[in-house]
């Protein structure tokens, strides 16, 4: 009788969470719906041609959608950054970025160079291999001719002062990035935390390795799963979502990357991240920890593109430390030890790894399932 009732009350919860996620998805307000049309606006870059979007696709996982460059190309033809383009998805949940006591955590960018997304969303428009706007009032006098002006001037006010006009749009876009459309909790791995699909026997191995022996959780942090389906995060479990990261820099001891179009840049340059940010050699190398949500839609891999498929990302953390598999880290100094290197997994072990992690993409389907794409928790940007 209590198993019989214990299965009526889970068919309950998931009739209520599935009410519940669908009235999350409200529609945007006008500053959300604002940020949107600046988030897709190709006539914001000089020349026109480039909008967020190009580097933060929908269909990328919001990182970018150019899978055969490891770094991003800006609106100017053979012009690249010296970075693969981070997902704009789920970045909401990122903390401001705080340095105390030896210990960084947070803000936006690979090097944390940005406190919060506001920050973030002021930098492509005047960066010179992005969208190489000379100045601030270039972009705002796009803005001025764009369909949308009377919506930006609604939001903003009237375009008088340049520098507030340009901080409003940065809010704009930063509030768009925190709505539903970029923050589903639609995937997989978010219905088998609410009871509502389940891993196969490959990804429930690939699970319990994530969280073991691949020590991938000690970064990728997955919350209270392995204390029992349907607890710490996704779709119906606990008030924090999982993210799989801990919000922290490490230098993982990747090698250089010198691959076309960062065979340009001077033989003896090197991405110091973190440290070169703060200035600080104790944090040389270290760049942050990305959520692995849509991770399988956003090759190439991590921060200078070196690593090109996921299975080759879980072999290095696997197969670092062994002579001969590996060119030698970019940057020697500060190189994590502890959680990877040399971790003793099969092949067979590294594809159920990967298999987990494929759970992650949103757009999923159950069995039996109508597919109205449930949310996760409505606003997110404004928790």
């Amino acid at each position: 009788m209590e198993r019989k009732t214990g299965r009526y009350v889970v068919a309950g919860l998931s009739v209520l969470l599935a009410a519940w996620f669908s009235n999350a998805q409200a529609e945007l307000t006008l500053q959300e719906s604002l940020g949107k049309l600046l988030f897709f606006d190709e006539n914001l870059s000089e020349p026109d041609g480039q909008s967020c979007a190009s580097c933060h696709h929908p269909d990328a996982g919001f990182a970018e959608p150019d899978t055969h460059l490891p770094v991003s190309e800006g609106v100017i033809p053979g012009r690249f950054g010296g970075r693969n383009s981070p997902s704009a998805a789920y970045a909401v949940f990122f903390p401001e970025f705080s340095y105390v006591n030896g210990v960084a955590i947070g803000g936006q960018f690979w090097d944390g160079r940005a406190a919060n997304l506001v920050e973030q969303a002021k930098g492509p428009f005047l960066n010179p291999v992005e969208m190489a706007n000379p100045d601030k009032a270039t972009v705002i006098a796009d803005i001025q001719a764009s369909s949308y002006v009377t919506l930006f001037e609604e939001v903003c006010g009237p375009i008088v002062d340049i520098d507030a006009a340009y901080d409003c749009t940065a809010e704009a876009i930063a509030a768009y990035e925190g709505t539903d459309e970029l923050n589903k909790f639609t995937s997989k791995f978010d219905y088998v935390m609410a009871g509502q699909a389940r891993f196969t026997r490959q990804e429930r191995r690939g699970m319990m390795l994530f969280n073991g022996r691949a020590k991938c959780s000690q970064c990728h942090i997955s919350g209270g799963m392995m204390m029992g389906m349907g607890r710490g995060g996704g779709m119906g479990g606990s008030s924090d979502p999982v993210l799989f990261t801990d919000f922290l820099y490490h230098n993982l001891g990747l090698p250089k990357n010198t691959e076309y179009p960062l065979d340009q840049q001077p033989a003896d340059a090197v991405d110091l991240g973190l440290g070169g940010v703060l200035n600080v050699a104790a944090e040389n190398g270290k760049f942050k920890t990305p959520h692995l949500r849509n991770i399988a839609l956003t090759p190439p891999y991590m921060h200078n593109g070196v690593l090109k498929t996921l299975k080759e990302v879980v072999h290095f953390y696997n197969t670092r430390d062994i002579p001969g598999v590996w060119n030698p880290p970019e940057v020697p100094e500060n190189v994590e030890t502890r959680l990877l290197g040399n971790l003793g997994l099969s092949d067979r072990d590294e594809n159920a790894i990967v298999a987990f992690m494929l759970t992650f993409t949103d757009g999923y389907t159950p069995e039996g399932s109508s597919g109205s794409g449930h949310g996760h928790r409505g606003r997110h940007g404004r928790r």
